[in-house]
């Protein structure tokens, strides 16, 4: 029996990479298209890969008509809140023009399942403890507003064309494959654990931005998922709207909020002369970012399982390690 294809946009990246070994796995061959602007080549291992820009329509239609799909994964994108404030037109450029060439020849060639990355950000400062589906989305930097745009898009579409979507609105992904196989590897890296880790292992002082938030500690709290559970509720999502044909917007994360210092403080476990430096907010950083999973709990039968905060700098240290003794 043949193997079905799916397509993995951005399959190169950190997230996209995890998700294409999960779904080798599963019996699946996922195909990766990505610029490697971001992703990395050697984190494709699990299936082919095409070179491509999803801002460049040809370089869309040559993919389909190299493959015929009718599963698609939406990872493509540009990611840093930071970075949208400062250059907001890279991101409407890849986030939103990007998504619709790819929606548009998904749709033209006849597929079934569309699975979108989305994100918490699209939700800005909610000003609850803990953010459902129906939370009023009022993203307040750029990347957020791309996220939503394309939401809002897939609804509409929906309203006159025949397909499933799956709408993902993750919280932070964290962690590494847990047998190093793969990990989360940007660069210049601006994400707050792989910098910890950076700066631990370095024997560097590491930057808080920000002391004075409205949390328990006056630093940022964030819902961690592992990128292994995250990738395990993309696959969860496409065999449900795959069998059920129906749409699914929920959120991905653990329900649990850690806060940038407690984070420091594992590390100061191993290393209690870790030294810390703080500095100003930055732009477009909410103060705290915590899902409510009951939605994904019940229609998905879905639970995090590696999503504890140490699990997830274990293995992200493992993974730093890993690479780094590699290039010795």
């Amino acid at each position: 029996m043949q193997k079905e294809l799916v397509l993995v946009a951005g399959g190169a990246g950190y997230v996209g990479s995890q998700t294409c070994k999960l779904l080798h796995e599963n019996g699946f061959v996922p195909v990766t298209f990505d610029n490697l602007s971001t992703g990395h080549r050697d984190s494709v291992k699990w299936g082919p890969l095409v070179t491509g820009d999803i801002r460049i329509k040809s370089d869309v239609e040559r993919l389909f008509d190299q493959y015929k799909f009718k599963s698609v994964f939406h990872f493509a994108a540009k990611a840093y809140v930071g970075e949208s404030v400062i250059d907001p037109l890279s991101y409407f450029s890849t986030n939103i023009t990007g998504s619709i060439n790819l929606i548009e020849e998904f749709l033209l060639r006849g597929g079934e399942n569309f699975i979108f990355s989305s994100s918490c950000a699209t939700y800005g400062e909610p000003g609850v403890d803990f953010i459902s589906e129906n939370q009023e989305q009022n993203p307040i930097n750029p990347y957020g507003f791309t996220k939503l745009a394309i939401e809002k898009l897939l609804i509409a579409l929906s309203e006159n064309r025949k397909f499933n979507f799956a709408i993902l609105r993750y919280f932070n992904a964290a962690g590494a494959d847990l047998s190093c196989e793969i990990g989360e590897w940007h660069d210049p890296e601006t994400h707050v654990i792989p910098l910890l880790i950076q700066s631990f292992r370095k024997k560097q002082p590491f930057t808080i931005f920000g002391s004075d938030f409205n949390t328990p500690d006056g630093t940022a709290v964030r819902d961690y998922i592992h990128v292994a559970d995250l990738a395990d509720a993309h696959l969860a999502a496409l065999l449900d709207i795959a069998e059920k044909s129906r749409n699914l917007i929920m959120n991905v994360g653990t329900g649990i909020g850690t806060s940038i210092q407690e984070l420091v403080d594992m590390i100061c476990e191993r290393d209690p002369d870790f030294q810390v430096s703080f500095e100003g907010r930055r732009p477009g950083d909410p103060a705290r970012l915590i899902a409510n999973i009951s939605l994904i709990e019940t229609e998905l039968k879905w639970k995090p399982k590696y999503s504890t905060s140490r699990n997830i700098l274990e293995t992200a240290i493992n993974w730093y390690d890993m690479k780094n003794s590699s290039k010795k």
